[in-house]
């Protein structure tokens, strides 16, 4: 016993004098990205006085187009370029600055290419990691950006409003969309920080965001600066005022008012309420307030069931019934058990069990087009039907095509670091099918992938027809994307703007804002139909009457 103590002594002396510690101060680690298997950088600032035993406020920091996360890091902590030096000089050091207790962080996002789908995925993915290595206060993380992470910071904050204690827009550029997002604002607290002669970002777009968040009951405070272009960060970071900002706030988990707005079920959440089921295609809207201990009302717009999380909350006493008021309807509720959600049936609500979403549209699987490229993604290019070798490598670049995201576009754009794999239908593994979104070209004659599914799928291009179709589909827990015909990145795409250049990263930018599916007639040049599957992954009427006439698809 005596020796076995010892050895166990020893061991344990051994393991912590010896085991690898990260050093404190600026430094970049890494994480292991699923959507391409890449490890992706991010730089990361630990307090010179970290302990292992402390838990830790986090800030995460996202930088502008044509920057990155070493330069961002920088910015934060309020240090500019010196006199005559480049981003590129700039970005090979980190200069001494004044210790904060917090820990900050600033992802890569793979370039300037906004804060939408794989960028956002990995924001969430660097603050994962973060928590597996370090013990961070949920309470108080906050979010902050300049320019186009100013957009990033306006949509990641609204689009999950309750994970932050505070955030601080700088010259924001939001993507599109953000402002349907607007009403979840009504918790949080908000710093805008703007200059007034900004080319790039007007001011009075600012000012109308700070008067937009005011109204829907931000806590918002507003800094302009008189002369200053799109350089407005050099003044808000100045001296680590960010952090001294921050640190007034701490998260309510259980606000008595909650706003919750979202166009797609991917989100869903804010605070104690969830939106579960919605109508298809709509922007559906819940607000909920407690007027009084155990009296809460509750307004939606078409929602169809909602989850409310209130067993914890101050104003809920489980050993009384609750009076609730939703749409006007009032209902008699004593407690609510774990799993148990309201039900619209015929504009009358109830309690009842949360409903299987598997198989209909859901938080995971809802579409549309775009959310192909959101997470991880193959494009499969088919060998089928005896095609000649010219063919064959026709069929490979197609897919190649596609799947190049890292084109050059410039000294400023640069190139967007996404690597999908392409591969041909004999190459797809089990496992690829189980993790990833396949985006599949050809039908079910020449991609034996497609043929897989064709019992299921909804449609089909006839052959010989010189249009492109092109739709999205439920594979279990991920997508499938059939591109028949022409490739789909020859629809027109009449975007124009920083949106238009964010979006040309991706062949598949073309496909945002068209839907769950596309009919393209070359011919014509122009977009025949586009449209939203039903909850059930099924064509509507009128979009099936629309097809049909065509004569360009075979409907199933």
């Amino acid at each position: 016993m005596k020796l076995g103590l010892l050895m166990a002594l020893l061991t344990f002396s051994f393991k912590n004098t010896y085991s690898q510690k990260l050093k404190t101060g600026p430094q970049v680690l890494s994480f292991h990205s699923d959507v391409d298997d890449t490890e992706q950088p991010y730089a990361i600032y630990i307090p010179k006085s970290f302990s292992e035993k402390k838990t830790y406020p986090l800030v995460v920091m996202l930088h502008g187009a044509g920057s990155n996360h070493r330069l961002a890091l920088k910015r934060v902590f309020g240090k500019s370029n010196q006199p005559g030096e480049n981003d590129v000089e700039a970005s090979l050091y980190f200069p001494k600055w004044k210790d904060v207790e917090y820990i900050v962080v600033s992802p890569l996002a793979r370039g300037t290419m906004g804060y939408q789908g794989v960028a956002e995925k990995d924001v969430w993915d660097m603050i994962a990691d973060v928590k597996k290595r370090f013990s961070i206060d949920e309470d108080r993380t906050y979010l902050t950006g300049l320019s186009m992470g100013g957009g990033g910071t306006m949509w990641l904050g609204l689009t999950r409003p309750d994970f932050w204690a505070a955030i601080a827009p700088v010259c924001p550029a939001p993507p599109a969309a953000t402002e349907i997002y607007l009403e979840n604002a009504t918790n949080l607290n908000v710093h805008f920080f703007q200059g007034t002669d900004d080319p790039a970002v007007k001011v009075e777009g600012t000012r109308k965001w700070v008067e937009d968040f005011k109204k829907v009951g931000a806590k918002v405070q507003y800094a302009e600066y008189p002369g200053v272009k799109h350089d407005s960060w050099v003044n808000a970071y100045k001296d680590e005022f960010i952090f001294s900002w921050f640190n007034k706030f701490v998260r309510d988990k259980y606000p008595s008012k909650v706003k919750l707005s979202t166009a797609q079920l991917k989100y869903n959440k804010a605070y104690w309420v969830e939106i579960v089921d919605k109508e298809v295609g709509k922007t559906a809207k819940v607000n909920a307030h407690f007027k009084n201990k155990n009296q809460l009302d509750i307004t939606t717009e078409n929602v169809n069931v909602l989850s409310i999380d209130i067993l914890d909350h101050p104003n809920f006493n489980k050993k009384s019934a609750m009076q609730l008021n939703i749409d006007g309807q009032n209902i008699s509720v004593f407690g609510l058990a774990n799993g148990q959600v309201l039900l619209k049936n015929n504009d009358r609500w109830a309690v009842g069990k949360r409903p299987e979403m598997g198989s209909i549209k859901n938080q995971t699987t809802e579409g549309p087009m775009s959310e192909i490229i959101a997470d991880r993604q193959i494009y499969v290019y088919g060998t089928e039907g005896n095609p000649t070798k010219e063919e064959l490598e026709k069929r490979r670049k197609i897919a190649e095509q596609a799947a190049d995201w890292s084109f050059y576009r410039g000294d400023f754009l640069g190139r967007v670091m996404v690597f999908p794999r392409v591969l041909s239908d004999k190459e797809v593994r089990p496992s690829d099918i189980e993790r990833s979104n396949l985006i599949l070209f050809g039908d079910a004659s020449t991609n034996s992938v497609i043929a897989k599914y064709a019992d299921k799928l909804p449609m089909s291009l006839k052959k010989g027809n010189e249009a492109s179709l092109t739709y999205i589909y439920p594979n279990g827990k991920r997508y499938i994307l059939i591109n028949s015909g022409l490739p789909f990145w020859e629809i027109p795409d009449n975007a124009t703007g920083l949106a238009a250049l964010l979006r040309s990263s991706s062949k598949m930018g073309v496909l945002q804002g068209l839907g769950d599916w596309v009919l393209y007639d070359s011919a014509i040049n122009n977009v025949i139909g586009t449209g939203l599957f039903d909850k059930n992954w099924q064509l509507t009427d009128k979009d099936k009457e629309l097809l049909k006439n065509t004569g360009k698809v075979d409907l199933k």
